[in-house]
């Protein structure tokens, strides 16, 4: 019976700090310009710079790329690129409500209710969650728009991993943005923590440029953060449907050859110190580092309620 009223609590919390989201209408617009403008930004100035790029890896291969699967290709590495980063930029903005409570003293009204620190903890976690994937699935549907339109190349299964992709890698943001954001209380902590993360967290795991335009030294050290990998799983199938259309037809060998061209210079195929990392390992780093950041969030949560 207690844990039935504790449940229906956390649930009235989760829709109460939503609500509280969703009725900024300016706050839901900043969590979705920086992805947008990313994306305008490459329709406009940068489209011609990632073509150039793949151009120069096919020439390598003396094979030329038919124009949709090129522009769409293109569009492809900056999708996954934008919503790897997004799912944890995003989830550091979305968190503003726990701020907010903090600074606004509502969190005070929380403790001397009947309701348990632990739980309002919870519904903080649950709430970011569930408002980052709402923004992320409204950024994969614009970028599909896009991406219809240039050229689509992306099987259905691939679009169904891309979701799983993007819960992963909102489970990581928020797990992370909990963690942080646990021990800031002013807007000017949260401003200088966001502006932080949002314009080095892109370049710190690869999003932005592609390991291999970084020095091996470097590229050893990104590919020890969990980020790095995240941003792998999401490319692979965003463009493995893409690279089969170009290797159609091609000689086994020069297509093999292709392959490893476009996954080593694009992040599909991440070697840390040599090693090539499976899909299914990449996974299993990324979610080995959720286990170890919710482990973390709860004895946070724990030490501070214990504090109270």
């Amino acid at each position: 019976m207690t844990a039935m009223v504790e449940c229906k609590k956390l649930v009235s919390l989760v829709a109460r700090n939503t609500k509280c989201y969703f009725k900024d209408k300016f706050l839901f617009f900043i969590s979705l310009i920086s992805p947008l403008i990313l994306l305008v930004l490459f329709a406009t100035f940068l489209r011609n710079v990632y073509i150039d790029s793949f151009q120069q890896v096919s020439a390598i291969y003396g094979v030329e790329i038919e124009g949709k699967v090129l522009e769409g290709i293109t569009g492809a590495w900056l999708m996954s690129s934008i919503l790897s980063v997004s799912s944890v930029t995003v989830a550091f903005c979305s968190n503003v409500v726990m701020i907010n409570d903090k600074i606004e003293g509502n969190i005070n009204d929380f403790r001397v209710s009947p309701v348990k620190g632990v739980t309002t903890s919870i519904a903080y976690f649950i709430s970011n969650f569930f408002v980052t994937f709402i923004v992320l699935i409204i950024i994969m549907l614009i970028g599909h728009i896009y991406l219809a339109c240039v050229g689509w190349y992306i099987p259905v299964e691939n679009v169904f991993m891309i979701i799983v992709d993007i819960l992963c890698g909102v489970l990581f943001g928020t797990l992370l943005a909990g963690v942080v954001e646990s021990f800031i209380s002013s807007q000017g902590g949260l401003s200088g923590v966001s502006t932080l993360v949002s314009s080095m967290y892109g370049f710190i795991c690869g999003a932005y440029m592609p390991l291999s335009q970084f020095s091996e030294g470097l590229r050893n050290v990104l590919c020890m953060l969990p980020g790095t990998y995240g941003v792998g799983i999401m490319r692979n199938h965003y463009m493995s449907g893409y690279v089969d259309e170009i290797c159609k037809g091609m000689d086994p060998a020069l297509a093999e050859g292709m392959r490893a061209g476009i996954g080593e210079g694009f992040d599909m195929t991440i070697k840390p110190f040599g090693t090539e990392v499976s899909l299914g390992a990449m996974y299993g780093i990324l979610l080995g580092a959720c286990a170890v950041l919710l482990a973390a969030y709860v004895a946070v949560v724990i030490i501070k309620n214990k504090k109270k």
